[in-house]
């Protein structure tokens, strides 16, 4: 392990992988034909998440435990086989491109693993639900994707929490950073597949009235540097999570997240303003305020304030 959330695995002996594997996912029971067992895998990791990829040269049968975590699988090469969670009456196979809920939190499940690379992301239950703004959780009511283009979508929020997030050496170092992708995350599984959040959210209460909004307002106020969802708010304001949104969307014409966003971005110009340059980066107060790419800080910077957040560190000295 080379950091925290960091971790690279090399071996050729099967049962050295079988209480890896046991260890990072679950209880399992791993078998394979033949002699060779080489398996390669990374991880980088946050509390909430996990991205791993896996190059398994072997055929490997597995049994496994329940997860306890939404798990995503996506193939580059290879194939799955005979995957069958606890309760489908068929098992399915899956190939090159496809990318798949493996099995709900609480289910078992088994199959066989033919020569593939591969990767898995773990999700926190509990995220999807606060990004969804529900009290119960959600749960994914297909394996599959509901179209091409969410697929496609969620493939690259992986992408990007995995390479552009958790990867970074000095992630640790930005809680909110980690939070904001965790969440966009989160947000692009409930876009990519069917889920149980869309009826609940239908029966929640709508007392979207502004006395429920000045209570939401000033919870964001006084936390603009926490990790902050529509539950947190709904649960600051009183009400649900619905009324929240329709509070924010028929009294200030905006949303929850987006009044949340400008609140960060005062706060990340005072600093800026306060900062001395040379010992304080457009790139470093971005970060500490839930931006790993400063292009889109300063895009919504300037959208903002007409100006770059360049001048206001410079004006500012």
């Amino acid at each position: 392990m080379s950091a925290p959330g960091h971790l690279v695995f090399d071996s050729d002996d099967l049962e050295r992988t079988e209480e890896f594997l046991s260890k990072s996912y679950a209880p399992m029971r791993i078998g394979s034909g033949g002699r060779a067992a080489g398996a390669h895998i990374t991880r980088v990791a946050s509390d909430s998440v996990s991205a791993d990829q896996l190059d398994l040269h072997f055929e490997m049968s597995y049994d496994v435990s329940p997860l306890g975590r939404i798990c995503l699988c996506d193939i580059e090469t290879g194939t799955i086989e005979d995957h069958r969670p606890a309760n489908w009456s068929e098992p399915a196979d899956f190939g090159p491109g496809d990318l798949f809920s493996f099995a709900p939190p609480d289910r078992p499940y088994s199959g066989r693993i033919c020569r593939a690379r591969y990767s898995i992301t773990m999700l926190d239950p509990d995220v999807l639900a606060r990004v969804a703004g529900v009290e119960k959780p959600v749960e994914l009511l297909d394996h599959n994707p509901v179209s091409a283009a969410g697929a496609q979508h969620l493939r690259a929020a992986i992408t990007y929490v995995r390479d552009q997030v958790l990867s970074a050496p000095d992630i640790a170092e930005h809680p909110l950073l980690v939070s904001t992708a965790t969440q966009h995350l989160a947000a692009a599984v409930l876009a990519a597949f069917p889920t149980t959040a869309l009826d609940e959210r239908a029966g929640t209460s709508l007392d979207a009235h502004p006395a429920a909004l000045r209570r939401a307002v000033a919870f964001i106020e006084a936390n603009p540097e926490r990790d902050l969802t529509a539950t947190d708010l709904a649960q600051a304001a009183g009400v649900s999570a619905r009324a929240v949104q329709l509070a924010f969307r028929r009294h200030l014409d905006t949303t929850p997240m987006a009044y949340l966003r400008r609140v960060r971005l005062d706060h990340a110009r005072a600093e800026l303003r306060a900062a001395t340059p040379g010992e304080t980066t457009v790139t470093q107060v971005a970060a500490r305020w839930g931006y790993m790419r400063p292009s889109a800080f300063t895009a919504h910077y300037r959208a903002a304030y007409g100006e770059l957040p360049s001048q206001a560190l410079h004006d500012g000295a």
